[in-house]
C-alpha cells in the first residue's frame, strides 16, 4: 500500500501552530506560578514535571496521527472497556489525593484515569450516534445506549468522589447528543427530569462539602477563611491586575501564597494579576481560535464519525475552559477542573494533546469518506 501524499499536503500546521503557543504561555504562567515566592535554587520541580509532561503529551499526540481516525470506530469498545477497568482499579487500588481516590499508580506513572474516561466516551458516542442519525432527531429508544455508556463512568468518577470530573462528563455527553439533534419531546422530558432532580440531588446526592461549595458561591463571605478563601483571594489577584497587570513574577497574590492551587485550578489568577486583562485577553484568544479551529476540522469532515468525534473533543476542551475561567471569577462553584495546557498535571496535558492529535488526524484525512 503506497503512502497518500495528501496526508502531508493537507497537514494543519496553523492548528498546530495554536496548540504551540498556547503550551509556551501555559509554561510561562506555571513559571511563574511556582517560583514566585520560592526559596529552593534552581528550577522548580513541578515545572520540570511540567515540561516532560508536556514534551510526552506532544509525541503522544503526533502518535495519534498514524492510524487513521477511522480505526477508532472499531477499537471504541476496547479502549472504553480498558477506561472502565481503570476507573474500577482507582477506586479499589487507588492512592489518595485532597480528599478522594482518583489516582491510579502504574509502575513509575501517577495518573488521573478519569481524565481518558473522557476521550473514551467521545469516542464511543461518536460511534453509536454516526449509525443513528436522523433528520427528524433521535427517540428515546436511540438513547438508551448512550445513556449506559455515559451513566457508568460518570458514577464510578462521583464515588471516588470527583463530582466536577463527573459533571464534565455529563456536560460533553450531552453537548454531543444536542449536536446530533434529539426529538422536541425527548428534548422537553430529559430537560423536565432534569429540573425536578434538583431538590433531590441537594438532599440526598450531595456530600456536605459540596453543598458548602455551593453555598460558597453563592456567599462566599458567609466563610472567607475556610470554604470561601479560594473564591475571595482569586477575586483579589484578578482585580488587581488590572489593564496591564503588576509585571512578570511580581504577583503578590502568588508570592505571598495568598492564592491557593495557584499552580492548578487557580492558575488564570495568576495570570490576571501579572499581566492583567491584556494578558487573559492574548489566552482568550488564542483559547477561541483553538476551538473555532476545532469546530472547523468538524465541519469539513466527509465522514459522519469523524466529525462526530471532532466536534466531542473540541466542546470537551471548551467546557473545561468554561468551567475553569468562571470558577476562578466567581461565578462558578470551585469544582477541580484545570484549565487546558495551563494549569499543572500531567493526566490533563497528556488527554489534551490525545485530543488535538485526533483532531490533526481528522484534518490531515478530511478529504476521505465512508
Amino acid at each position: 500500500m503506497m503512502f497518500d501524499r495528501r496526508l502531508i499536503e493537507n497537514f494543519d500546521w496553523g492548528f498546530l501552530g495554536i496548540i504551540c503557543l498556547i503550551c509556551i504561555a501555559g509554561l510561562v504562567i506555571l513559571y511563574s506560578a511556582v517560583t514566585a515566592g520560592w526559596d529552593g535554587a534552581g528550577v522548580h520541580p513541578l515545572f520540570k514535571r511540567q515540561v516532560v509532561w508536556m514534551g510526552v503529551g506532544f509525541i503522544v499526540m503526533m502518535s495519534t496521527l498514524v492510524v487513521d481516525f477511522r480505526e477508532l470506530n472499531k477499537m471504541n469498545l476496547f479502549i472504553y472497556i480498558l477506561c472502565v477497568g481503570l476507573l474500577v482499579s482507582t477506586l479499589v487500588t487507588g492512592t489518595m489525593g485532597g480528599g478522594s481516590r482518583r489516582w491510579l499508580v502504574i509502575g513509575p506513572l501517577r495518573m488521573q484515569s478519569s481524565e481518558l474516561m473522557k476521550i473514551s466516551l467521545i469516542m464511543s458516542l461518536a460511534a453509536v450516534y454516526s449509525n443513528n442519525v436522523s433528520l427528524e432527531g433521535l427517540g428515546f429508544r436511540n438513547l438508551i445506549k448512550p445513556a449506559i455508556l455515559c451513566l457508568i463512568p460518570f458514577g464510578l468518577i462521583v464515588i471516588q468522589p470527583d463530582l466536577g470530573t463527573g459533571l464534565l462528563l455529563l456536560l460533553i455527553a450531552g453537548s454531543i447528543t444536542l449536536f446530533v439533534k434529539v426529538e422536541k419531546k425527548v428534548f422537553f422530558t430529559l430537560a423536565g427530569l432534569g429540573f425536578s432532580a434538583v431538590p433531590l440531588v441537594w438532599f440526598f446526592g450531595l456530600k456536605e462539602y459540596q453543598k458548602g461549595r455551593i453555598l460558597t458561591f453563592l456567599d462566599p463571605d458567609r466563610d472567607p477563611l475556610g470554604a470561601g478563601y479560594h473564591i475571595i483571594q482569586s477575586k483579589i489577584a484578578i482585580g488587581s491586575g488590572m489593564i496591564t497587570g503588576k509585571g512578570f513574577l511580581q504577583g503578590t497574590q502568588n508570592k505571598l501564597n495568598f492564592l491557593p492551587e495557584q499552580h492548578t485550578d487557580f492558575i488564570l489568577s495568576v495570570l490576571a494579576e501579572e499581566w492583567g486583562l491584556v494578558g487573559c485577553g492574548v489566552l482568550l484568544v488564542l483559547y477561541f481560535f483553538l476551538l473555532f479551529w476545532g469546530l472547523n476540522i468538524a465541519y469539513a469532515c466527509r465522514n459522519m464519525f469523524g466529525s462526530l468525534l471532532a466536534f466531542g473533543v473540541t466542546i470537551m476542551i471548551f467546557w473545561q475552559i468554561f468551567i475553569n475561567i468562571g470558577m476562578v471569577m466567581g461565578l462558578m462553584p470551585v469544582v477541580g477542573v484545570p484549565l487546558p495546557l495551563v494549569s499543572y498535571g500531567g493526566s490533563s496535558v497528556v488527554t489534551n494533546m490525545v485530543g488535538f492529535g485526533i483532531l490533526l488526524n481528522i484534518s490531515m484525512r478530511k478529504f476521505t469518506s465512508g
